[in-house]
């Protein structure tokens, strides 16, 4: 199958384009006289996504080998086209390009109807392309939007930005998540306000659970994560609903201030990377060395959804049970810090090979200095 073009430049006119609202993807549509498409980039201008609009000349019967080996936006073949005299140059003016809410895929509208849409799991690599409206059949540029049901994504993504911008839902999932922490982790202590940004990740906040008699230490949870899918599940997993919301709670001896600082760097980095967090997760610390904030025998993060094994004689607290828009269930992962080698054996064996080691170790999973 032929593949479209990766690389950081258009070949052709760029006629419209958008940035998503966490910055880590841009949408460019790119036009030629022979040719309209729409490329999906990552934060680094690399292609990862791509979907032919329209031809604007009569299609020919086969493919154009001769555009694609000299790097030039593709055009379909007349078989798979609706319109295979060609159609009009687009008119940016009627464009609207309609992110989802994971951040790392979006419609394009014209005129208000859907014209071309690059899902998340669009991949030029793997030579999957986005969908058109115009392709008739499963060409090796778009699909037909017959095989998906795009207009309720839309529908749901629209929803989903008012309700991210208005500030009385974000205060009544405050005020649920902080009363499901109540129940869970008992009264809270000092609250971390919107840690996270709009522009790089959601809006966040990490609250402190200090610690008591029966529990001898602190626990600190993010809340806000959840409030929207994290990129990336669908890559992973057939059934996603299990794993597109979470939280992260970390256990710590240590000061709240240094764990919160931790937590304010995770929390966003789903939809500042376009990657999914998930049981088995290894994160790496991005600062020099010895920066870490929990100290310098750490170099980064394991997260668990069960730590039991990494639980010695301390239980793990239940937070399950809480749930988001929809009646989505969040599933809370727990950060536990790793040392530089074991940040390379979980590269280079696995973390489950990880895991077992730290539990041969006599590891907890109760951050220490």
């Amino acid at each position: 199958m032929p593949v479209l073009r990766k690389g950081p430049r258009p070949s052709g006119k760029i006629v419209f384009s958008d940035a998503s609202p966490y910055r880590s993807r841009r949408l460019d549509i790119e036009a030629d006289e022979v040719s309209t498409v729409a490329y999906l980039r990552d934060s680094g201008g690399i292609v990862i996504g791509a979907a032919w609009i329209g031809n604007h000349e009569p299609a020919q019967h086969r493919l154009d080998l001769a555009r694609l080996n000299a790097g030039l936006a593709p055009a379909m073949p007349a078989g798979l086209t609706s319109h295979p005299e060609g159609r009009t140059p687009l008119d940016a003016t009627a464009l609207e390009v309609v992110w989802f809410e994971e951040g790392d895929g979006a419609a394009v509208l014209e005129a208000g109807e859907p014209l071309c849409v690059i899902p998340g799991w669009s991949s030029l690599s793997h030579g999957l392309p986005g969908y058109s409206r115009d392709a008739t059949g499963q060409g090796p540029f778009a699909l037909p939007f017959d095989d998906e049901d795009f207009d309720l994504r839309i529908r749901e993504a629209r929803e989903h930005w008012v309700r991210q911008r208005d500030t009385a839902v974000w205060g009544d999932f405050q005020q649920s998540a902080l009363g499901h922490l109540l129940s869970r982790l008992g009264p809270g202590g000092q609250y971390l306000h919107d840690v996270g940004r709009q522009d790089s990740g959601p809006v966040i906040g990490v609250s402190e659970r200090p610690a008591r008699e029966d529990r001898p230490y602190t626990v600190l949870s993010t809340l806000g994560m959840s409030r929207q899918r994290m990129p990336a599940v669908g890559l992973h997993e057939k059934d996603t609903d299990p794993h597109d919301r979470v939280e992260l709670a970390l256990a710590t001896t240590l000061p709240s201030g240094p764990a919160g600082q931790l937590l304010a760097w995770l929390a966003p980095y789903p939809w500042r990377s376009a990657t999914r967090l998930g049981s088995g997760s290894v994160i790496s610390w991005p600062g020099r060395a010895g920066a870490f904030p929990l100290g310098d025998r750490w170099a980064g993060a394991l997260l668990l959804d069960d730590p039991a094994e990494l639980a010695l004689d301390q239980l793990v607290p239940d937070l399950s049970g809480f749930k988001v828009v929809d009646g989505d269930s969040v599933r809370w992962l727990w950060v536990v810090p790793i040392t530089a080698d074991e940040r390379t054996q979980a590269s280079s064996e696995g973390f489950t090979t990880l895991l077992r080691q730290m539990t041969k170790d006599g590891r907890s999973w109760i951050a220490a200095g």
